[in-house]
């Protein structure tokens, strides 16, 4: 008898547990499809569609709240003098993603969007703007007008990627207490202490940047799970910095390629992430590779190559990996496709699985529902 009720409790907490998966695309036409949701299955790897949303123009980038109820998307992406923070209501019993509302972004060409650990505030980054931008969320997910702005001018050696600022991720730290913005344009990793006490959340720090290799393009960036170490991926150099990371202070231990030795050029490093047993970091390239370069994570932070996974498709620029470690999901952008890998836990290679068709596909989000 006890048997049976372990069994059934096994398989309860199996099938009530629902993985969703949220994929942002540049649709370039509000009358088209914009943001698709699917469901996962984790037995077979394979995606089922669930719903789709029209009537948003290149809702590029997405980001889903701690409880799981609120989508956020930056809109109106890599469109001249727009840029929008849209939110959407998203209900798994009854698999609806429903338009909230939309405020301005703060700037130009919206690129990232992140969620403070209370679901009150969100973050964006804009590329064109070079600025980063709050906005208050109320706890029905209506985002507020905007409540903070800041803006960079500067850029670096780089005449024709580096004129200006171009802030291209958000960050929150471990605690979310502060936030990293890598800004490609000027070669530094800017950072701000976040009080969320306060009607105007980001204030200055004792180190408001660190310095990057000049002409790198830092682009995004990752924590690890012990909150000890801090990850950046540099675009335009196609290498991971390494940092030791303490109280919203970097100080960097390595910087290693992302790329075998014989590539010289069209890097394009876009994404990393770290699995969540700590393990291994992956980091994703575009450019002539179009691949998952996969490292081991030593016990003091530093990275070591294991090896590269190609995506099954051009431009992966964004991939996330689920909550549990068991899958990676990949959006290739320029061939529309949308590809899930199985990880091995112990030597963190990927297997492909399944893969999805899904034009301009440029964001992916895992979320678990029970």
């Amino acid at each position: 008898m006890l048997t049976i009720l372990f069994i059934s409790f096994i398989s309860f907490n199996f099938y009530s547990q629902s993985k969703y998966v949220f994929v942002g695309s540049y649709n370039l036409d509000k009358a088209k499809k914009g943001i698709y949701v699917f469901q996962l299955d984790t037995v077979k790897g394979k995606l089922k569609k669930i719903t789709t949303v029209k009537d948003v123009l290149n809702p590029a980038y997405l980001t889903v709240s701690p409880n799981g109820k609120y989508v956020y998307a930056c809109t109106d992406a890599k469109t001249p003098k727009a840029g929008s923070v849209s939110s959407f209501e998203f209900k798994p019993q009854n698999k609806s993603l429903t338009f909230i509302n939309s405020e301005k972004s703060g700037g130009e060409n919206p690129v990232y969007i992140s969620v403070h650990k209370s679901g009150k505030w969100i973050v964006n980054a804009n590329y064109t703007e070079g600025s980063v931008d709050v906005h208050a969320v109320s706890e029905d997910g209506k985002i507020s007008p905007l409540v903070q702005s800041f803006s960079y001018s500067e850029g670096s050696v780089n005449k024709e990627r580096q004129d200006r600022s171009h802030v291209h991720s958000s960050v929150f730290s471990p605690n979310c207490d502060y936030v990293f913005l890598p800004d490609l344009g000027s070669d530094k990793i800017r950072c701000y202490q976040f009080d969320s006490s306060k009607k105007e959340p980001l204030q200055e720090t004792q180190y408001p940047f660190t310095q990057v290799t000049l002409g790198s393009g830092p682009r995004h960036f990752a924590f690890h799970p012990n909150g000890k170490f801090a990850y950046c991926i540099e675009e335009m150099a196609g290498f991971v910095c390494v940092y030791n990371y303490d109280n919203g202070k970097l100080d960097r231990i390595q910087r290693i390629a992302t790329h075998p030795d014989e590539i010289v050029k069209g890097f394009g490093s876009s994404e990393v992430h770290i699995s969540p047993d700590g393990r291994f970091l992956y980091a994703s390239n575009r450019g002539e590779e179009n691949n998952i370069a996969i490292f081991s994570i030593e016990n003091n932070g530093t990275l070591k190559l294991v090896g590269y996974q190609p995506t099954f498709g051009k431009t992966p620029r964004v991939f996330a990996i689920d909550p549990q470690g068991k899958f990676v999901i990949v959006a290739n952008q320029s061939t529309g496709n949308v590809v899930v890998f199985k990880r091995d836990s112990v030597t963190g290679l990927l297997k492909k699985c399944s893969e999805s068709k899904v034009k301009n596909a440029s964001c992916v989000q895992i979320k678990d529902y029970k």
